[in-house]
Formats: structure tokens, sequence, C-alpha cells
């Protein structure tokens, strides 16, 4: 249950684009043609999925405080968290690389129509901010964060897909001449923002379902403690003797 709803929440409430706004330069520039927005989407999946679980555990076996204790109680006490953006940098852009060398053996029209956007994604703060996000809220386990790192790349590729499907549509469509271009594309982003957050209602309905339990039972106990003590009221006045008024003829 808890990886599901880490799933769902990745892709959708807490989307790096739609929530953050993260890694929005590729997200505008890639996404005129749906063909190279699935190519680009699919490559940040494969570079947060294997970048997220590979930060996770240099974090919590080399860069947080105590880490080190693995080797020795002499190093027990080392804080190396000062060196988390330069250790996550290092290895979004080797993986980045990878990508970069499969796409063009195997795709190299691809390659040539992601062009300098693919070598980009080593500077993507989406991908940055997927291990940095992984890291502020303490992911407890690497399947965890092996699920974060591919929900937040899917919640990534949905919304470039999304967008790149409206523009090729929105050619042909009478846009004012003011909005066109990036106009109505920050237009369009913004109310596909507040869609996908509208899902955070479905993930939080358990909560509120288990206030209303709470608050009904303290109704139900409430009549049992009015009507005992009614009862007691009642006993207090029949021991009591009430002297009634004689009527004088």
């Amino acid at each position: 249950m808890e990886h599901l709803e880490l799933f769902f929440k990745a892709i959708f409430i807490d989307n790096m684009v739609f929530a953050t706004f993260l890694g929005m330069c590729s997200y505008l520039a890639v996404s005129k043609k749906v063909s190279t927005a699935v190519g680009l989407g699919a490559a940040v999946i494969f570079v947060m999925a294997i970048t997220v679980p590979l930060n996770w555990l240099l974090d919590q076996y080399l860069l947080q405080e105590g880490a080190l204790s693995w080797l020795g109680e002499e190093y027990a006490d080392y804080d190396l968290s000062f060196l988390s953006f330069i250790m996550f940098i290092a290895t979004i852009a080797t993986m980045v690389q990878l990508v970069e060398i499969i796409v063009e053996k195997f795709s190299p029209s691809l390659y040539n129509s992601l062009g300098i956007f693919l070598p980009l994604i080593a500077v993507n703060c989406a991908i940055l901010g997927g291990s940095l996000f992984m890291q502020s809220r303490e992911i407890p386990t690497l399947g965890l964060a092996f699920n974060y790192g591919i929900s937040s790349g899917i919640g990534w590729f949905l919304a470039i897909l999304a967008i790149a499907a409206i523009r090729e549509k929105i050619r042909y469509s009478n846009v004012p001449a003011p909005l066109r271009g990036l106009g109505i594309t920050f237009i369009i982003t913004g109310l596909m923002a507040i869609g996908f957050m509208s899902f955070g209602g479905m993930l939080t309905g358990g909560d509120e379902k288990e206030e209303t339990t709470e608050t009904a039972s303290i109704e139900v106990v409430a009549p049992s403690q009015e009507s005992s003590i009614t009862e007691e009221v009642e006993t207090v006045v029949d021991s009591t003797t009430i002297n009634e008024p004689q009527i004088i003829e």
C-alpha cells in the first residue's frame, strides 16, 4: 500500500512539472512534437530510475551523519552531507552519458531531433530534484527510492507528452496573436496543473473518513451520559418530599 500511494503521489500530486515547476526548459523546448517528447520522456524515466536509487545508497552509506559507521567506530562521527550536490550531480552526469551513447547507437534520428537537450539532461533540475526530494523526505528503503525514481520520471513523461499532443493540435486553432507560442503554452500548463492537483483529494479521503468516524463515536457516547445524569436527578427528586399547599375553603 505504501508503494502504491507513493507511486500515484509522485505522478499526479507531486508532479515535477505541475507541482514544483522543475525541468521547464526541456518541457517547453522539446514539446513541439509528440515523437520527440516521447524520446526525451523515456530518457528521463531511465535516468531517474537509476540515479535516485544510486543516490539513495550514497546518502545512506556515505553522506549522512554517521553513515560511515560501517567502516569502524572511529568514522561514526563523520558527516559528509555537504558533498550531496557534487555526488548527486556526478551520478546523474554519468548516467546521462550512458543514455546518450545508447540513443546515438540505436536511434540516430531521435538523437539528432533531441539535439543539445539530451546531454542537458545532466543539468535538468527535475533529475536533480528527484534525488534531493528523496533525501529530504527520508525515504526509508531502496525499494521505495526506486519506486519514487520511476514514478517521478513517469510524471514528467506524462506532462511533456500531454503538452506536446496539445501543441500539435493547437497549431490549427485560431489562437489570439498575443498568446501564440509560449503564452498559450503557459496557460495550458497552468490548467493542466490544476487538473493534476485535483487528484490530491482521492488519496487523502481515508483521513477524512477516520475523522468522521471519531466524531460519530463521540456523538454516540454523549446521549448515554445525558441519560445517566437524568436518572440521577429523578432519583434525588423522588427522595425529597414536596409539601403541597393546602386549599382553605
